[in-house]
């Protein structure tokens, strides 16, 4: 009994706020950094908000001053660098910026094989326990005809598109409108360069929102025309 209430103890999340830095990987080209607090940590994961997006079932890299006694590595060494794959995203507005909340489950020393090269995977947990921490699962790629699965509305929708640069102001960005639009993602028509992967923000003026989205595809028609195929992944589209 002692043993099951020092197990729960364990696992039960502590407010601590330590600083940590987050490195996000969106394209094997392209990645930033974050530094921020947590807000909640246990040994098998934390809490904490980001400025910029990230997804559920990607991977961050995490550098953290933690209490070796949450740590299941590297209890000799003053900074613990952990993986994690992201669990939770929501977002909301505050002082007119966009803030991310972040829960995330610590996967262990070393990222995935399929990492290096294709960083925008996603993945989920399979299996738990405090010594291997976590086995993952790879979730397979949406594609254009997957997104289909969802009701498509073959409405055009005014968008402004925006990419963020690593230091997160406005790189790029372009006044365009949908092909078709459904509440899980959108498929844009786009003059855009943007790879698979890359996090991008779309604003509808006339409908009066803003969105978060990953680029899952890219396609051009028969009209010669390229478009993006988009999932939104802080919100869904209001219909």
């Amino acid at each position: 009994m002692a043993e099951e209430r020092d197990w729960k103890r364990i696992r039960e999340r502590l407010a601590l706020q330590l600083p940590v830095r987050v490195r996000v990987r969106e394209t094997p080209d392209f990645e930033w950094t974050e530094v921020t607090r947590l807000l909640n940590v246990t040994p098998f994961g934390a809490g904490f908000t980001l400025k910029r997006p990230t997804e559920k079932g990607r991977l961050l890299h995490m550098t953290i001053p933690m209490p070796r006694q949450l740590r299941v590595f590297d209890h000799v060494e003053d900074q613990y660098r952990i993986w994690a794959i992201v669990r939770y995203l929501k977002s909301r507005t505050a002082e007119k910026v966009p803030v991310f909340e972040v829960g995330v489950a610590f996967i262990g020393k070393r990222a995935p094989a399929s990492y290096e090269a294709e960083p925008w995977k996603r993945y989920d947990i399979s299996t738990t326990g405090f010594q291997s921490l976590a086995t993952l699962d790879e979730l397979p790629s949406l594609t254009a005809s997957d997104q289909r699965d969802q009701t498509r509305h073959n409405i055009a929708v005014d968008m402004r598109v925006e990419v963020l640069d690593v230091d997160g102001t406005v790189s790029e960005t372009e006044q365009t409108v949908t092909e078709n639009i459904s509440a899980g993602g959108a498929t844009l028509f786009t003059t855009l360069t943007v790879p698979v992967g890359r996090f991008i923000r779309l604003t509808s003026e006339q409908h009066g929102v803003t969105v978060h989205a990953a680029i899952r595809s890219r396609s051009t028609g028969a009209d010669g025309i390229a478009r993006f195929h988009v999932e939104f992944i802080d919100r869904q589209w209001p219909l």
